[in-house]
Protein backbone atom coordinates (compact mmCIF):
# COMPACT_ATOMS: atom_id res chain seq x y z
CA UNK A 1 0.00 0.00 0.00
CA UNK A 2 1.24 3.71 -0.75
CA UNK A 3 2.17 5.54 1.80
CA UNK A 4 0.96 8.72 0.06
CA UNK A 5 -2.93 8.98 1.24
CA UNK A 6 -5.63 11.35 -0.51
CA UNK A 7 -9.13 12.17 0.77
CA UNK A 8 -12.47 10.06 -1.25
CA UNK A 9 -11.73 13.22 -3.52
CA UNK A 10 -8.25 12.86 -4.87
CA UNK A 11 -7.29 15.31 -2.82
CA UNK A 12 -3.69 14.66 -0.97
CA UNK A 13 -3.18 14.44 2.59
CA UNK A 14 0.14 15.69 3.87
CA UNK A 15 1.83 13.76 6.88
CA UNK A 16 1.68 17.11 9.10
CA UNK A 17 0.13 20.62 9.02
CA UNK A 18 1.53 23.68 10.36
CA UNK A 19 0.66 27.44 10.39
CA UNK A 20 1.81 27.65 6.96
CA UNK A 21 -0.83 25.66 5.47
CA UNK A 22 -3.18 27.78 6.46
CA UNK A 23 -5.32 30.09 3.98
CA UNK A 24 -4.07 33.74 3.46
CA UNK A 25 -8.16 34.94 3.75
CA UNK A 26 -9.66 34.81 6.99
CA UNK A 27 -12.67 32.75 7.80
CA UNK A 28 -14.61 35.34 9.24
CA UNK A 29 -17.25 34.88 12.10
CA UNK A 30 -20.24 32.69 12.05
CA UNK A 31 -23.34 34.61 11.09
CA UNK A 32 -21.53 37.20 8.84
CA UNK A 33 -20.52 36.93 5.03
CA UNK A 34 -19.92 34.28 3.48
CA UNK A 35 -20.83 32.26 6.16
CA UNK A 36 -18.01 30.01 6.11
CA UNK A 37 -18.19 28.70 9.83
CA UNK A 38 -22.13 28.95 9.65
CA UNK A 39 -25.01 31.01 8.82
CA UNK A 40 -26.20 31.83 12.29
CA UNK A 41 -24.16 33.78 15.14
CA UNK A 42 -24.50 31.20 17.70
CA UNK A 43 -25.25 27.91 16.08
CA UNK A 44 -26.63 24.98 18.08
CA UNK A 45 -26.23 27.17 21.49
CA UNK A 46 -29.44 29.12 20.23
CA UNK A 47 -31.21 25.95 18.60
CA UNK A 48 -30.13 22.18 17.85
CA UNK A 49 -30.54 21.12 14.42
CA UNK A 50 -34.08 19.38 13.58
CA UNK A 51 -33.67 15.80 13.98
CA UNK A 52 -35.60 14.73 11.20
CA UNK A 53 -36.39 10.75 10.47
CA UNK A 54 -36.68 9.71 6.39
CA UNK A 55 -39.95 7.20 6.37
CA UNK A 56 -42.47 6.21 4.38
CA UNK A 57 -43.94 2.97 3.23
CA UNK A 58 -46.43 0.33 2.08
CA UNK A 59 -50.10 2.82 2.83
CA UNK A 60 -50.52 6.08 4.55
CA UNK A 61 -52.45 4.07 7.57
CA UNK A 62 -49.15 2.63 7.96
CA UNK A 63 -46.72 5.08 7.43
CA UNK A 64 -48.73 7.24 9.54
CA UNK A 65 -48.35 4.79 12.64
CA UNK A 66 -44.48 5.42 12.28
CA UNK A 67 -44.98 9.25 11.85
CA UNK A 68 -46.40 9.04 15.61
CA UNK A 69 -43.93 6.45 16.97
CA UNK A 70 -41.25 8.64 15.93
CA UNK A 71 -42.63 12.07 17.09
CA UNK A 72 -43.19 9.74 20.11
CA UNK A 73 -39.61 9.00 20.77
CA UNK A 74 -38.40 13.00 20.21
CA UNK A 75 -38.08 13.33 16.69
CA UNK A 76 -38.37 16.94 15.58
CA UNK A 77 -39.21 17.16 11.95
CA UNK A 78 -40.88 14.73 9.37
CA UNK A 79 -39.29 13.47 6.09
CA UNK A 80 -41.92 11.50 3.65
CA UNK A 81 -40.39 8.82 1.36
CA UNK A 82 -42.52 8.41 -1.57
CA UNK A 83 -42.88 5.19 -3.60
CA UNK A 84 -41.89 5.19 -7.46
CA UNK A 85 -45.21 5.46 -8.78
CA UNK A 86 -46.19 8.07 -6.65
CA UNK A 87 -42.12 9.76 -7.63
CA UNK A 88 -42.76 9.12 -11.43
CA UNK A 89 -46.63 10.39 -11.90
CA UNK A 90 -48.59 7.25 -11.92
CA UNK A 91 -51.91 6.23 -9.50
CA UNK A 92 -51.13 2.86 -7.98
CA UNK A 93 -53.35 1.02 -10.52
CA UNK A 94 -51.82 1.80 -13.50
CA UNK A 95 -50.05 -1.01 -15.39
CA UNK A 96 -46.53 0.28 -15.31
CA UNK A 97 -46.94 0.98 -10.90
CA UNK A 98 -46.84 -3.17 -10.83
CA UNK A 99 -44.39 -4.48 -8.67
CA UNK A 100 -43.67 -1.10 -6.74
CA UNK A 101 -46.50 0.21 -4.92
CA UNK A 102 -45.89 1.49 -1.59
CA UNK A 103 -42.26 -0.20 -1.89
CA UNK A 104 -39.52 2.28 -1.32
CA UNK A 105 -41.84 4.80 -0.05
CA UNK A 106 -45.72 5.46 0.74
CA UNK A 107 -48.33 5.44 -2.11
CA UNK A 108 -49.88 8.70 -2.33
CA UNK A 109 -52.24 8.77 -5.11
CA UNK A 110 -54.92 11.45 -3.78
CA UNK A 111 -55.65 13.91 -1.10
CA UNK A 112 -57.68 10.87 0.38
CA UNK A 113 -54.11 9.36 1.54
CA UNK A 114 -52.85 12.27 2.32
CA UNK A 115 -55.42 13.06 4.88
CA UNK A 116 -54.63 9.29 6.46
CA UNK A 117 -50.62 9.83 6.27
CA UNK A 118 -51.14 13.15 8.41
CA UNK A 119 -54.26 11.85 10.80
CA UNK A 120 -53.42 13.30 13.92
CA UNK A 121 -50.75 15.65 13.00
CA UNK A 122 -51.53 19.35 12.84
CA UNK A 123 -49.43 20.75 9.77
CA UNK A 124 -49.10 23.99 11.44
CA UNK A 125 -47.32 22.42 14.17
CA UNK A 126 -44.98 19.99 12.49
CA UNK A 127 -42.15 21.26 9.99
CA UNK A 128 -42.94 18.16 7.24
CA UNK A 129 -39.87 17.77 4.57
CA UNK A 130 -41.27 15.63 1.36
CA UNK A 131 -37.99 13.58 -0.80
CA UNK A 132 -40.28 14.38 -4.43
CA UNK A 133 -39.44 16.21 -7.66
CA UNK A 134 -41.02 15.30 -11.11
CA UNK A 135 -44.90 15.35 -9.34
CA UNK A 136 -43.54 17.61 -5.99
CA UNK A 137 -46.34 20.55 -7.18
CA UNK A 138 -48.67 17.91 -7.22
CA UNK A 139 -47.63 16.39 -3.49
CA UNK A 140 -47.38 20.05 -2.62
CA UNK A 141 -50.86 20.79 -3.40
CA UNK A 142 -52.14 18.00 -1.49
CA UNK A 143 -50.61 19.32 1.77
CA UNK A 144 -52.02 22.70 0.98
CA UNK A 145 -55.12 21.67 0.57
CA UNK A 146 -54.91 19.09 3.82
CA UNK A 147 -53.44 22.31 5.57
CA UNK A 148 -56.57 24.45 4.39
CA UNK A 149 -59.10 21.46 5.36
CA UNK A 150 -57.29 21.48 9.07
CA UNK A 151 -57.87 25.26 9.22
CA UNK A 152 -54.63 26.19 9.25
CA UNK A 153 -52.59 29.74 8.41
CA UNK A 154 -50.89 28.63 5.61
CA UNK A 155 -48.65 31.68 6.48
CA UNK A 156 -47.31 29.36 9.57
CA UNK A 157 -46.87 26.88 7.63
CA UNK A 158 -42.88 25.04 7.53
CA UNK A 159 -41.30 22.10 5.68
CA UNK A 160 -39.76 21.49 2.48
CA UNK A 161 -40.59 19.89 -1.12
CA UNK A 162 -37.13 18.56 -2.65
CA UNK A 163 -38.19 19.54 -6.37
CA UNK A 164 -34.70 19.60 -7.68
CA UNK A 165 -35.24 17.99 -11.32
CA UNK A 166 -32.03 18.92 -12.62
CA UNK A 167 -29.98 16.50 -10.68
CA UNK A 168 -32.77 13.86 -11.92
CA UNK A 169 -31.57 13.94 -15.04
CA UNK A 170 -27.69 13.74 -14.05
CA UNK A 171 -27.76 11.11 -11.14
CA UNK A 172 -31.41 9.63 -10.13
CA UNK A 173 -33.67 9.22 -13.26
CA UNK A 174 -37.20 10.10 -11.87
CA UNK A 175 -38.36 12.96 -13.68
CA UNK A 176 -41.15 13.32 -15.88
CA UNK A 177 -41.02 16.26 -18.45
CA UNK A 178 -38.02 17.74 -20.57
CA UNK A 179 -36.00 20.12 -18.75
CA UNK A 180 -37.45 23.25 -20.24
CA UNK A 181 -40.84 22.60 -19.12
CA UNK A 182 -39.96 21.01 -16.06
CA UNK A 183 -38.21 24.14 -15.03
CA UNK A 184 -41.38 26.15 -16.01
CA UNK A 185 -42.67 24.21 -13.07
CA UNK A 186 -40.39 24.85 -10.31
CA UNK A 187 -40.70 28.52 -10.79
CA UNK A 188 -44.17 28.34 -10.66
CA UNK A 189 -44.17 27.24 -7.56
CA UNK A 190 -40.71 29.63 -6.89
CA UNK A 191 -43.85 32.20 -7.41
CA UNK A 192 -46.89 30.96 -5.75
CA UNK A 193 -45.25 29.89 -2.33
CA UNK A 194 -43.29 33.29 -2.40
CA UNK A 195 -46.84 34.83 -2.15
CA UNK A 196 -49.50 32.28 -0.35
CA UNK A 197 -46.46 29.92 1.43
CA UNK A 198 -44.04 32.45 2.65
CA UNK A 199 -42.34 29.81 5.04
CA UNK A 200 -41.65 27.09 2.78
CA UNK A 201 -38.86 26.00 1.63
CA UNK A 202 -39.43 25.91 -2.34
CA UNK A 203 -36.68 23.72 -3.28
CA UNK A 204 -33.93 21.60 -1.61
CA UNK A 205 -31.12 21.47 -4.16
CA UNK A 206 -29.50 17.91 -4.05
CA UNK A 207 -26.10 16.91 -4.10
CA UNK A 208 -27.31 13.90 -2.09
CA UNK A 209 -28.15 11.54 -4.72
CA UNK A 210 -25.32 12.84 -6.91
CA UNK A 211 -23.03 11.59 -4.06
CA UNK A 212 -24.95 8.28 -4.22
CA UNK A 213 -24.63 7.66 -7.67
CA UNK A 214 -20.85 7.76 -7.02
CA UNK A 215 -19.44 11.32 -7.13
CA UNK A 216 -17.18 12.90 -5.07
CA UNK A 217 -17.51 15.52 -2.50
CA UNK A 218 -15.42 17.78 -4.76
CA UNK A 219 -18.31 16.80 -7.38
CA UNK A 220 -21.01 17.05 -4.93
CA UNK A 221 -21.29 20.46 -4.54
CA UNK A 222 -19.74 21.61 -7.30
CA UNK A 223 -22.91 19.97 -9.71
CA UNK A 224 -25.19 20.82 -6.81
CA UNK A 225 -23.96 24.86 -6.29
CA UNK A 226 -24.46 24.29 -10.34
CA UNK A 227 -27.59 23.45 -10.51
CA UNK A 228 -28.68 26.12 -7.85
CA UNK A 229 -27.46 28.67 -10.11
CA UNK A 230 -29.40 27.48 -12.91
CA UNK A 231 -32.44 27.31 -10.91
CA UNK A 232 -32.13 30.97 -9.57
CA UNK A 233 -31.13 32.16 -13.38
CA UNK A 234 -34.49 30.69 -14.22
CA UNK A 235 -36.12 32.53 -11.79
CA UNK A 236 -34.61 35.70 -12.25
CA UNK A 237 -35.74 35.40 -15.98
CA UNK A 238 -39.02 35.03 -14.65
CA UNK A 239 -39.09 38.73 -12.69
CA UNK A 240 -38.88 37.05 -9.28
CA UNK A 241 -37.31 38.84 -6.90
CA UNK A 242 -33.83 36.97 -5.68
CA UNK A 243 -33.82 38.66 -2.40
CA UNK A 244 -37.67 36.64 -1.66
CA UNK A 245 -37.47 33.49 -3.27
CA UNK A 246 -33.39 33.07 -2.28
CA UNK A 247 -34.77 32.94 1.70
CA UNK A 248 -36.52 29.98 0.52
CA UNK A 249 -33.70 28.12 -1.47
CA UNK A 250 -32.29 24.85 0.89
CA UNK A 251 -29.95 22.39 0.29
CA UNK A 252 -29.31 18.35 1.06
CA UNK A 253 -25.71 16.72 1.00
CA UNK A 254 -24.71 13.72 1.52
CA UNK A 255 -22.36 12.85 4.81
CA UNK A 256 -19.60 10.18 3.89
CA UNK A 257 -17.07 8.59 6.35
CA UNK A 258 -13.95 10.90 5.71
CA UNK A 259 -14.60 13.19 7.99
CA UNK A 260 -12.53 15.91 7.93
CA UNK A 261 -13.23 15.80 3.67
CA UNK A 262 -17.10 16.32 4.62
CA UNK A 263 -16.60 18.66 7.30
CA UNK A 264 -14.45 20.92 4.64
CA UNK A 265 -17.22 20.28 2.25
CA UNK A 266 -20.07 21.88 4.11
CA UNK A 267 -17.97 24.55 5.21
CA UNK A 268 -17.02 25.51 1.49
CA UNK A 269 -20.24 24.83 -0.14
CA UNK A 270 -21.81 28.10 2.40
CA UNK A 271 -19.21 30.24 1.41
CA UNK A 272 -19.16 29.18 -2.63
CA UNK A 273 -23.32 29.77 -2.46
CA UNK A 274 -22.70 33.01 -0.50
CA UNK A 275 -20.47 34.45 -3.47
CA UNK A 276 -22.63 32.74 -6.18
CA UNK A 277 -25.99 34.71 -4.94
CA UNK A 278 -23.92 37.71 -4.80
CA UNK A 279 -22.74 37.78 -7.81
CA UNK A 280 -26.12 37.24 -9.03
CA UNK A 281 -27.36 40.46 -7.74
CA UNK A 282 -29.01 39.41 -3.86
CA UNK A 283 -28.13 41.90 -1.61
CA UNK A 284 -30.48 40.66 1.39
CA UNK A 285 -28.42 38.57 4.08
CA UNK A 286 -30.77 35.56 4.39
CA UNK A 287 -30.77 35.45 0.52
CA UNK A 288 -27.14 34.77 0.73
CA UNK A 289 -26.80 31.94 3.22
CA UNK A 290 -26.84 28.31 2.47
CA UNK A 291 -29.05 26.06 4.55
CA UNK A 292 -28.60 22.87 4.14
CA UNK A 293 -30.11 19.40 5.71
CA UNK A 294 -28.05 16.30 5.59
CA UNK A 295 -28.68 11.96 5.23
CA UNK A 296 -25.90 9.48 6.43
CA UNK A 297 -24.78 8.20 3.38
CA UNK A 298 -26.79 4.93 2.21
CA UNK A 299 -23.91 4.13 -0.32
CA UNK A 300 -21.19 3.85 2.53
CA UNK A 301 -23.66 1.22 4.40
CA UNK A 302 -22.92 -2.14 3.98
CA UNK A 303 -24.92 -5.71 3.52
CA UNK A 304 -21.89 -7.55 5.74
CA UNK A 305 -21.84 -7.28 9.28
CA UNK A 306 -24.68 -4.91 9.09
CA UNK A 307 -24.10 -3.68 12.68
CA UNK A 308 -20.70 -1.87 11.81
CA UNK A 309 -23.05 0.48 10.05
CA UNK A 310 -24.11 1.98 13.80
CA UNK A 311 -20.28 3.39 13.71
CA UNK A 312 -20.26 4.99 10.38
CA UNK A 313 -23.21 6.87 10.95
CA UNK A 314 -22.52 8.14 14.23
CA UNK A 315 -18.99 9.29 12.21
CA UNK A 316 -20.80 10.88 9.50
CA UNK A 317 -23.24 12.40 12.14
CA UNK A 318 -20.37 14.09 13.65
CA UNK A 319 -19.40 15.49 10.06
CA UNK A 320 -22.70 17.17 9.53
CA UNK A 321 -23.06 18.53 12.85
CA UNK A 322 -19.42 19.73 12.99
CA UNK A 323 -19.85 21.27 9.44
CA UNK A 324 -22.84 23.06 10.86
CA UNK A 325 -26.03 21.27 8.99
CA UNK A 326 -29.86 22.75 9.52
CA UNK A 327 -31.23 19.52 9.91
CA UNK A 328 -30.27 15.63 10.22
CA UNK A 329 -31.31 12.48 8.87
CA UNK A 330 -29.64 9.42 10.41
CA UNK A 331 -29.46 6.21 8.52
CA UNK A 332 -30.86 2.49 10.15
CA UNK A 333 -27.83 0.08 10.24
CA UNK A 334 -30.11 -2.48 8.27
CA UNK A 335 -30.48 -0.07 5.10
CA UNK A 336 -28.29 -2.25 3.17
CA UNK A 337 -30.72 -4.95 3.35
CA UNK A 338 -34.31 -3.80 4.07
CA UNK A 339 -36.20 -0.63 4.80
CA UNK A 340 -35.41 -0.07 8.63
CA UNK A 341 -37.20 -1.91 11.34
CA UNK A 342 -38.53 -0.15 13.99
CA UNK A 343 -35.53 -0.58 15.92
CA UNK A 344 -33.04 0.27 13.21
CA UNK A 345 -35.22 3.38 13.19
CA UNK A 346 -34.50 4.40 16.90
CA UNK A 347 -31.30 3.75 17.19
CA UNK A 348 -30.48 5.66 14.11
CA UNK A 349 -32.45 8.67 16.23
CA UNK A 350 -30.60 8.03 19.22
CA UNK A 351 -27.16 8.55 17.81
CA UNK A 352 -28.58 11.74 16.60
CA UNK A 353 -29.43 12.18 20.33
CA UNK A 354 -26.15 11.42 22.08
CA UNK A 355 -23.60 13.27 19.51
CA UNK A 356 -26.47 16.57 20.35
CA UNK A 357 -26.78 15.97 24.36
CA UNK A 358 -23.22 13.65 25.41
CA UNK A 359 -20.60 14.68 22.47
CA UNK A 360 -20.24 18.29 23.58
CA UNK A 361 -20.06 18.88 19.21
CA UNK A 362 -22.89 21.53 19.35
CA UNK A 363 -21.32 23.65 22.52
CA UNK A 364 -19.15 25.48 20.58
CA UNK A 365 -19.85 27.11 17.02
CA UNK A 366 -17.51 25.87 14.37
CA UNK A 367 -15.40 23.49 16.48
CA UNK A 368 -12.40 22.46 13.72
CA UNK A 369 -12.29 26.09 13.00
CA UNK A 370 -8.52 27.36 12.94
CA UNK A 371 -7.27 23.39 12.44
CA UNK A 372 -4.48 23.50 10.30
CA UNK A 373 -5.51 20.59 8.28
CA UNK A 374 -9.36 21.44 7.79
CA UNK A 375 -9.00 25.02 6.98
CA UNK A 376 -6.17 24.02 4.37
CA UNK A 377 -8.53 21.07 3.08
CA UNK A 378 -11.79 23.81 3.35
CA UNK A 379 -9.33 26.14 0.81
CA UNK A 380 -8.53 22.67 -1.97
CA UNK A 381 -12.13 21.61 -1.59
CA UNK A 382 -13.31 24.78 -2.44
CA UNK A 383 -10.62 25.39 -5.49
CA UNK A 384 -11.51 22.20 -6.71
CA UNK A 385 -15.16 22.50 -6.73
CA UNK A 386 -14.97 26.19 -8.45
CA UNK A 387 -12.70 24.76 -11.29
CA UNK A 388 -15.71 22.41 -11.97
CA UNK A 389 -18.27 25.22 -11.85
CA UNK A 390 -16.04 27.17 -14.25
CA UNK A 391 -16.04 24.06 -16.56
CA UNK A 392 -20.19 23.88 -16.36
CA UNK A 393 -20.98 27.36 -16.88
CA UNK A 394 -18.66 27.39 -19.68
CA UNK A 395 -20.73 24.84 -21.06
CA UNK A 396 -24.00 27.02 -20.85
CA UNK A 397 -24.57 26.26 -17.32
CA UNK A 398 -26.26 23.08 -15.55
CA UNK A 399 -28.69 22.55 -18.45
CA UNK A 400 -26.41 21.83 -21.10
CA UNK A 401 -23.95 19.97 -18.82
CA UNK A 402 -26.49 18.04 -18.66
CA UNK A 403 -27.70 17.39 -21.84
CA UNK A 404 -24.35 16.80 -23.05
CA UNK A 405 -23.77 14.23 -20.30
CA UNK A 406 -20.58 15.83 -18.82
CA UNK A 407 -22.35 15.33 -15.16
CA UNK A 408 -23.16 12.08 -15.81
CA UNK A 409 -19.54 11.00 -17.37
CA UNK A 410 -17.62 12.56 -14.44
CA UNK A 411 -20.27 10.93 -11.77
CA UNK A 412 -19.78 7.62 -13.68
CA UNK A 413 -15.72 7.81 -14.17
CA UNK A 414 -15.47 8.53 -10.17
CA UNK A 415 -17.67 5.59 -9.28
CA UNK A 416 -15.85 3.35 -11.56
CA UNK A 417 -12.85 4.69 -9.85
CA UNK A 418 -13.99 3.88 -6.30
CA UNK A 419 -14.89 0.33 -7.14
CA UNK A 420 -11.91 -0.46 -8.85
CA UNK A 421 -9.86 0.99 -5.34
CA UNK A 422 -11.92 -1.15 -3.34
CA UNK A 423 -11.24 -4.24 -5.48
CA UNK A 424 -7.86 -3.85 -5.13
CA UNK A 425 -7.57 -2.99 -1.64
CA UNK A 426 -6.31 0.38 -2.17
CA UNK A 427 -9.58 1.68 -0.13
CA UNK A 428 -10.79 -0.81 2.54
CA UNK A 429 -14.32 -1.21 3.87
CA UNK A 430 -14.18 -3.17 7.16
CA UNK A 431 -16.16 -6.32 6.60
CA UNK A 432 -16.34 -6.02 2.70
CA UNK A 433 -12.90 -6.30 1.64
CA UNK A 434 -10.86 -6.69 4.76
CA UNK A 435 -11.92 -7.92 8.26
CA UNK A 436 -14.60 -10.35 7.31
CA UNK A 437 -16.30 -13.45 9.04
CA UNK A 438 -17.42 -16.60 8.20
CA UNK A 439 -20.68 -16.52 8.79
CA UNK A 440 -22.74 -13.02 8.72
CA UNK A 441 -24.75 -12.13 11.81
CA UNK A 442 -28.80 -12.63 10.95
CA UNK A 443 -30.70 -9.31 11.08
CA UNK A 444 -34.25 -9.56 10.87
CA UNK A 445 -35.63 -7.79 7.82
CA UNK A 446 -38.58 -5.34 6.80
CA UNK A 447 -40.54 -6.55 3.98
CA UNK A 448 -43.72 -4.62 2.46
CA UNK A 449 -46.31 -7.20 0.95
CA UNK A 450 -47.70 -7.25 -2.54
CA UNK A 451 -51.26 -6.49 -1.90
CA UNK A 452 -50.83 -2.94 -0.71
CA UNK A 453 -51.46 -2.12 -4.74
CA UNK A 454 -54.60 -4.24 -4.28
CA UNK A 455 -55.71 -2.34 -1.26
CA UNK A 456 -54.64 1.41 -3.34
CA UNK A 457 -56.27 0.23 -6.14
CA UNK A 458 -59.58 -0.36 -4.44
CA UNK A 459 -59.05 3.23 -2.78
CA UNK A 460 -59.04 4.67 -5.95
CA UNK A 461 -62.14 3.10 -7.46
CA UNK A 462 -64.00 3.90 -4.00
CA UNK A 463 -62.58 7.52 -4.51
CA UNK A 464 -63.88 8.00 -8.46
CA UNK A 465 -67.19 6.53 -7.57
CA UNK A 466 -67.88 9.27 -4.88
CA UNK A 467 -66.57 12.02 -6.48
CA UNK A 468 -67.29 15.43 -8.69
CA UNK A 469 -66.73 13.74 -12.21
CA UNK A 470 -67.87 17.10 -13.73
CA UNK A 471 -65.74 19.11 -11.38
CA UNK A 472 -62.55 16.74 -12.08
CA UNK A 473 -62.97 16.96 -15.87
CA UNK A 474 -63.10 20.86 -15.55
CA UNK A 475 -60.26 21.52 -13.36
CA UNK A 476 -58.09 19.07 -15.24
CA UNK A 477 -59.25 21.45 -18.60
CA UNK A 478 -57.90 24.29 -16.82
CA UNK A 479 -54.38 22.62 -15.58
CA UNK A 480 -54.20 21.47 -19.46
CA UNK A 481 -55.09 25.24 -20.58
CA UNK A 482 -52.92 26.93 -18.42
CA UNK A 483 -49.99 24.68 -19.52
CA UNK A 484 -50.40 26.12 -22.77
CA UNK A 485 -50.63 29.32 -21.84
CA UNK A 486 -48.35 29.95 -19.02
CA UNK A 487 -50.52 30.65 -16.39
CA UNK A 488 -49.34 29.75 -12.96
CA UNK A 489 -49.65 26.30 -12.69
CA UNK A 490 -50.06 25.89 -8.69
CA UNK A 491 -53.67 27.86 -7.80
CA UNK A 492 -55.11 25.14 -10.89
CA UNK A 493 -53.30 21.93 -9.38
CA UNK A 494 -54.53 22.70 -5.36
CA UNK A 495 -58.03 23.29 -7.60
CA UNK A 496 -57.68 20.09 -8.94
CA UNK A 497 -56.95 18.30 -5.59
CA UNK A 498 -59.22 19.50 -3.57
CA UNK A 499 -61.82 18.18 -5.83
CA UNK A 500 -59.94 14.69 -5.39
CA UNK A 501 -58.27 14.81 -8.76
CA UNK A 502 -55.60 12.10 -8.38
CA UNK A 503 -52.10 12.35 -9.31
CA UNK A 504 -51.85 10.60 -12.16
CA UNK A 505 -54.56 12.17 -13.85
CA UNK A 506 -52.85 15.69 -13.24
CA UNK A 507 -49.63 14.11 -14.50
CA UNK A 508 -51.38 12.55 -17.67
CA UNK A 509 -52.86 16.06 -18.20
CA UNK A 510 -49.61 17.84 -18.14
CA UNK A 511 -47.87 14.65 -20.01
CA UNK A 512 -50.51 15.55 -22.94
CA UNK A 513 -48.53 19.00 -23.54
CA UNK A 514 -45.40 18.87 -22.07
CA UNK A 515 -44.64 15.51 -23.46
CA UNK A 516 -42.04 12.57 -21.75
CA UNK A 517 -38.33 13.45 -21.54
CA UNK A 518 -36.43 10.14 -23.06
Amino acid sequence: MSDTKFTDSGIEVKKLYTAKDLPETDAGMPGDFPYTRGVQADMYRGKLWTMRQYAGFSTAEESNKRYHYLLSQGVMGLSVAFDLPTQIGYDSDHPLAEGEVGKVGVAIDSLADMEILFKGIQLEEVSTSMTINATGFILLAFYVALAKKQGADLHKITGTIQNDILKEYAARGTYIYPPKPSMRIITDIFEWCSKELPKWNTISISGYHIREAGSTAVQEIAFTLSNGKAYVKAALAKGLDINVFGKRLSFFFNAHNNLFEEVAKFRAARKMWATIMKELGATDEKAMMLRFHTQTGGATLTAQQPLNNICRVTIQSLAAVLGGTQSLHTNGYDEALSLPTEEAARIALRTQQIVAFESGAPDTVDPLAGSYYVESLTQEVEKRAWELIHTIDAMGGSVAAIEEGFMQDEIARSAYEYQRNIENGEKIIVGVNKFTVDKEESVPGFKIDDSIRTIQSQKLATLREGRNQTAVDEALVSIKKAATTGENLMPLVIAAVENYCTLGEIADTLRSVFGEYK
